[in-house]
């Protein structure tokens, strides 16, 4: 029979008793492996490069180099894994930043460990993963103009701004909907420009606030 291939992980917190706490947590699941920590940024962008990781769980409060600025050399050296920020902030211009810089969820730490685990699964399913406190404080700090709606969408480009928000990619929404890939990135691109955002990681978060 065969066993499942477990998704590796990289841990980055500058507080080991919270390092200790996840890797207990994780090494209770089969699919989720712990494969390094890394005490801070600097260190993780090294271990990245080394080991990696399918997904990086990255707190954002630690000293030399926070986890904003981890996430962005990251993307700059050209890691495309899954980065997901897991931190006490809130701040908006964190939030904003983590975004802009292509993170794949932002996780509060206050959160329950069984839901930690269901968002991790999701992210590595490629869902975009979001605490649900934070919704709001991210629909902010996309500063969508007030104008735009989701009624100025035609009716396949709101199909395809739902599908996004769960996390498809363009291939399995063209699938799904019955029309190529590249007719997607046309909905994409269009979506996008109307509702003055800049990226798929932005879309979801404005229909997840939007189109409840």
């Amino acid at each position: 029979m065969n066993t499942p291939t477990a998704h590796t992980l990289l841990l980055v917190d500058d507080h080991p008793m919270m390092r200790r706490g996840l890797r207990q947590l994780l090494d209770l699941e089969d699919d989720l492996l712990v494969i390094g920590e890394a005490g801070n940024g600097l260190e993780a962008l090294h271990m990245v490069m080394q080991l990696q990781p399918q997904l990086v769980l990255l707190d954002n409060n630690m000293p030399e180099l926070n986890g904003v600025e981890t996430l962005k050399r990251l993307r700059e050296q050209g890691y495309t894994g899954k980065v997901l920020l897991f931190t006490v902030s809130d701040d908006e211009a964190d939030v904003r930043d983590a975004l802009r810089f292509g993170a794949d969820g932002y996780l509060r730490k206050d959160m329950e460990p069984e839901k930690l685990i269901k968002q991790l699964r999701e992210a590595m399913q490629g869902s975009l993963v979001i605490s649900p406190a934070l919704t709001r404080v991210l629909a902010q700090a996309l500063r969508t103009p007030p104008s735009a709606s989701h009624l100025d969408l035609t009716d396949r480009e709101r199909q395809v701004l739902k599908m996004i928000a769960g996390g498809n990619s363009n291939k399995v929404i063209g699938n799904k909907l019955g029309i190529t890939e590249g007719t997607v990135k046309v909905h994409v691109k269009n979506l996008l420009h109307k509702l003055g955002l800049r990226s798929r990681v932005e879309a979801a978060v404005w229909a997840m606030e939007h189109m409840r």
